[in-house]
């Protein structure tokens, strides 16, 4: 794949359906998403509000539901990787509602090909945008109506790396963790989190599948695709 037309935007800045949408969100829905895949969970459903997620635990008693910030009645989890590592989520339904990633994703649920992603999916995202023939691409930078810099590093990553070789994390990874989500984390600001959290939502190509959505019904609903190991990594 020679060329990529790839536009980076924030959420306000839909104003109409992408063909092809990369929802980014680095801290952390996307990378909690992939944490829970990793722990066994079978499907995430994006709720669009609090009041929603526990409406739909309560209609199904068996699905766990995972919000952003402390915790709270109702909901078995927070949005921390660090704290989701050890939960087993074998064959369970999460639903999860948070500040910005979940929006992001709701905001593209018409698109014919929906993916959320963080740096642990990147190279696999990359490869099923590759695989898929995306020659237009919108990515949706979420956090801080679309400013926040670990996203944007994040989308601009894996948009080099659908069209590029060898591409060198480094850089984008530094400007992630030099933003002010990671300053936040570290230093304690927002509630709900791990001393690992920053680390986790940093770490490169950590899981070897892409996480798709699409509507399911009235629900949005992420699933993991996983990705065959390429030769090389990335593209000849």
């Amino acid at each position: 794949m020679t060329g990529m037309d790839a536009r980076f935007l924030g959420i306000a800045d839909l104003t109409e359906t992408p063909p092809v949408a990369v929802v980014v969100d680095v801290m952390r829905a996307f990378t909690v998403a992939a944490w829970a895949f990793a722990q066994g969970a079978e499907k995430i459903v994006l709720a669009g509000s609090l009041d929603e997620a526990l409406a739909l635990k309560a209609r199904h008693p068996g699905w766990l539901a995972l919000k952003d910030g402390p915790p709270a009645p109702g909901f078995d989890a927070v949005n921390s990787p660090a704290l989701l590592r050890s939960v087993d989520l074998g064959g369970r339904t999460v639903v999860q509602k948070t500040t910005a990633g979940t929006v992001g994703a709701l905001a593209v649920k018409e698109a014919p090909l929906a993916l959320c992603a963080g740096f642990v999916v990147a190279g696999a995202t990359a490869q099923l945008l590759r695989t898929h023939g995306s020659d237009r691409v919108a990515f949706v930078v979420t956090g801080e109506d679309g400013q926040a810099d670990e996203d944007l590093a994040c989308a601009q990553y894996i948009a080099r790396r659908v069209t590029e070789t060898g591409v060198d994390a480094a850089e984008f990874l530094r400007r992630a963790a030099g933003s002010r989500a990671a300053a936040e984390l570290a230093e304690g600001v927002r509630q709900g989190v791990h001393p690992d959290d920053v680390a986790l939502c940093l770490e490169v190509d950590r899981f070897p599948f892409a996480m798709v959505a699409g509507l399911e019904g009235s629900l949005m609903v992420l699933r993991p695709l996983a990705m065959p190991s390429p030769t090389g990594g990335d593209p000849a």
